[in-house]
């Protein structure tokens, strides 16, 4: 079973703990942060005596990052800002310290990757304000917090997850360093994911996650996400899922336009190049957009917005709107 640990790097330090929400406050005392606000949802508002520890609790409603940053810009202090939550509440929590300054701490409670990146979204309207992207200082890691969605969720996460590994082998600032966290991270998803449930090996789920996020943070985003939050941001589907059926069909595109970096990938996880897709669909068990919610009426506007990203210049080749509107009909 992969081993608790502690990893210090620059300006933050990373906690991968058993029992980490428990002890959360702790090792926020630990770490010098006596006083701090939460930010969580409804569902992690009971864990474990965090709430009562904070000095003020702010619920994050589900919605996107920008608008709920900007509800609560002015309702937080200068104090550090502590996230229990999925991506949308780490992010939220960057968006704010963003603005106001403050540092972040994160408590992942799903594999979104957000606790590892500096990669978020902006308060609506305060972009004038901004001091400058956030990373997280601290970050606490429990498995058993960031892996406890039911078993199609958690394959949908692992799958985004994945993705941050899989959208970084091809681009401009991908580099050693990024590439081995995020092979290695791609080995651990797919060996987790493919042990039964009961015994799976939890912490080296969460610990493939961790390392998948740490590389798109280094390497920058890519095709896949380009697609995937372009979907979500505009036709309102849900954003697991959305990762998990984007992912296919844009790791076989790319598969054929940049062999050499993706297979390495394949390779990681125990496949050749042609097996790749298929390996992908076994270990995420995808379902259609179509059967996830969404306006299946915006796909156009949402190509059109996909054809604006400037990330689609470091795609190998040319992405046309037409091989675009292919992938993503194929996720849908």
């Amino acid at each position: 079973m992969t081993a608790d640990f502690t990893w210090r790097d620059a300006g933050r330090t990373v906690v991968l703990r058993r029992g980490g929400v428990a002890s959360a406050v702790e090792l926020l005392r630990e770490s010098g942060v006596d006083e701090f606000e939460l930010l969580s949802t409804e569902r992690a508002l009971g864990a474990h005596g965090l709430a009562e520890a904070a000095g003020r609790v702010h619920e994050v409603a589900p919605g996107q990052v920008p608008g709920l940053a900007a509800a609560l810009l002015d309702a937080v202090a200068l104090r550090p800002l502590v996230a229990l939550g999925g991506g949308r509440v780490i992010d939220v929590a960057k968006a704010i310290a963003a603005v106001s300054g403050a540092e972040v701490v994160a408590i992942p409670t799903t594999l979104s990757g957000a606790e590892m990146t500096a990669i978020h979204r902006l308060p609506a309207g305060a972009e004038q304000r901004v001091k400058g992207m956030v990373r997280p200082s601290l970050v606490i890691a429990d498995p058993e917090a960031m892996t406890s969605q039911e078993e199609g969720q958690l394959r949908a996460s692992a799958m985004n997850a994945l993705a941050h590994g899989a959208d970084t082998l091809y681009l401009p600032l991908s580099n050693p360093v990024s590439e081995m966290a995020a092979l290695r991270g791609a080995a651990l998803i797919a060996s987790a994911l493919d042990q039964e449930r009961e015994r799976r090996d939890r912490a080296a789920l969460a610990l493939g996650s961790l390392l998948c996020g740490y590389a798109i943070d280094s390497a920058g985003l890519g095709l896949h996400h380009v697609i995937a939050q372009t979907l979500v941001r505009i036709c309102g589907t849900p954003h697991a899922e959305t990762n998990a059926a984007v992912l296919p069909p844009a790791l076989a595109f790319l598969a054929e336009r940049a062999p050499g970096a993706i297979e390495p990938l394949a390779v990681s996880l125990g496949v050749d190049l042609a097996g790749l897709r298929q390996r992908i669909e076994e270990l995420g068990r995808p379902r259609p957009l179509t059967e996830c919610g969404g306006d299946a009426s915006r796909i156009d506007e949402a190509i059109e917005a996909m054809l604006k990203r400037s990330e689609l210049a470091h795609v190998p080749g040319s992405v046309s709107r037409q091989e675009l509107t292919e992938l993503v009909r194929s996720a849908w």
